[in-house]
């Protein structure tokens, strides 16, 4: 097979350069990109080498069918999957790396009518698979009190939890993301409302992660990953708050199947967050699958 030209990448990943050191991609390798996004990633890792193949997994309607358009050149070197990573099954497939790429990507953040950011008036969405039926308005509008305080203190570590709870419930039914977030912003001290973020960045985190199971599913993925992965092949992970970064490290350091090649996360440089923003916050980390006895 003649090796096809190298595909122009969409938009720009984060950790590029990380990302291939971590994978430590090679000729004909089999690479599985657990949260396809846009497909940068898996841009790297085909361009790296003609005769590698990656397997891209996303739950986004959306993101499939832009791959689909994106690399109809390349049939024969990217398979894709819709679902859940955690819900993956690659049979008898063995991979030489695996990469999870954490978090909402930067489409589903720029759409508005996905309801991820307060950005812009839309409604309480959020869900990345638009097939299940939980959705953020649902969580806002029917968990009461308590078991909104609770995720608002546990998935967004929101010191001011009970006060947002008890305004959200005092002011409810809320239909679009601005409302909510006009309320969050009008129920805390002056101080609060001109921080450094938003007072209700934290609030929004906590609802996306509890519409879409994320620490669940990450924490089932982890579990589950390291038995797809080829004797000496890397598991790369990149979370983006210290929830996912905490289980991350943990699970990573605590599984004998498994050699941590991070002692401490990988950063990006400031070049890198000058020309791409949200790799400010990304920590990565690698660990390597210990060959059979």
């Amino acid at each position: 097979m003649n090796p096809s030209p190298p595909v122009e990448l969409a938009h720009i990943p984060v950790l590029p350069t990380a990302v291939l050191e971590g994978l430590a991609v090679t000729a004909d390798g089999a690479y599985l990109d657990a949260t396809f996004g846009r497909g940068g990633h898996s841009q790297l890792i085909l361009n790296a080498d003609p005769t590698v193949q990656v397997w891209g997994i996303d739950q986004d309607e959306a993101a499939i069918a832009a791959a689909q358009r994106q690399f109809q050149s390349e049939p024969e070197r990217l398979h894709l999957w819709r679902g859940n990573f955690a819900e993956f099954d690659p049979g008898a497939q063995r991979f030489n790396g695996i990469l999870a790429d954490l978090g909402v990507s930067s489409p589903q953040l720029d759409t508005p009518e996905r309801g991820f950011s307060f950005r812009h008036e839309a409604p309480l969405d959020m869900r990345m698979d638009q097939r299940q039926e939980l959705t953020a308005a649902a969580i806002i509008n029917h968990w009461d009190e308590v078991e909104l305080a609770k995720i608002f203190y546990e998935y967004g570590e929101e010191r001011l939890s009970r006060r947002m709870a008890r305004k959200v419930v005092d002011q409810r039914p809320f239909q679009t993301t601005t409302e909510l977030a006009y309320a969050i912003a009008g129920c805390v001290p002056a101080r609060y409302r001109h921080g450094r973020i938003h007072p209700a960045t934290r609030v929004f985190q906590a609802l996306r992660i509890a519409v879409n199971g994320e620490l669940e599913v990450l924490k089932t993925f982890l579990q589950r990953a390291p038995d797809w992965l080829a004797p000496g092949g890397r598991l790369v992970v990149i979370s983006f708050h210290s929830l996912e970064d905490r289980i991350v490290k943990h699970t990573l350091k605590g599984d004998e199947r498994l050699r941590v090649v991070t002692k401490k996360p990988m950063v990006a440089t400031q070049e890198e967050v000058a020309e791409n923003t949200r790799s400010r916050s990304a920590k990565l980390r690698i660990a390597e699958r210990l060959m059979e006895e």
